[in-house]
């Protein structure tokens, strides 16, 4: 496994741009609340980190991963860019791939039609322990990456400019 033993979070804060005039939003999937919630601290760390004011940081919470592409659209009518937040784990029926399959595509569709960044923060793992430590664990936070993610590609788009 590409992940084992190793932290995948690490980053260098002078590598992100200061945050002070951007407007982000967050869109947190309330199913499997134990790991979005602190996949959510570790992207609002990284965010503050970067000075993203606070009333600049937009969290909403919607019932599940499946919300997650329409909610991040619905964001990015009123902020910058968006960190999607969710946590998909397989149990015994093929629902787990319709659901993994629609949200990532729904977030590619939602990035591309709008122009506008949109980081995946979504596990698709096969446990609840692969969840674990893939969200403050032995792997890291996918929050503090996809913050990440979402900082650099506002630097690129402000670069562009």
């Amino acid at each position: 496994m590409a992940t084992a033993g190793k932290n995948l979070s690490a980053y260098n804060p002078k590598d992100l741009p200061d945050g002070a005039h951007y407007i982000v939003g967050i869109a947190v999937s309330e199913w499997n609340s134990e790991y979005t919630n602190g996949m959510l601290e570790g992207a609002l760390e990284v965010l503050r980190n970067c000075g993203v004011k606070e009333e600049n940081i937009k969290v909403i919470y919607v019932p599940g991963s499946f919300e997650l592409p329409l909610a991040s659209q619905m964001l990015l009518e009123h902020t910058d860019a968006v960190i999607a937040i969710g946590s998909v784990i397989r149990g015994e029926t093929s629902h787990f791939d319709y659901v993994c399959e629609a949200v990532s595509q729904g977030i590619k569709d939602v990035n591309l039609k709008t122009g506008k960044p949109v980081a995946f923060c979504v596990l698709t793992d096969n446990t609840a322990e692969q969840a674990a430590a893939r969200s403050g664990g032995e792997h890291g936070n996918k929050g503090t990456e996809a913050a990440v993610v979402v900082m650099k590609m506002l630097a690129i788009k402000s670069d562009l400019r």
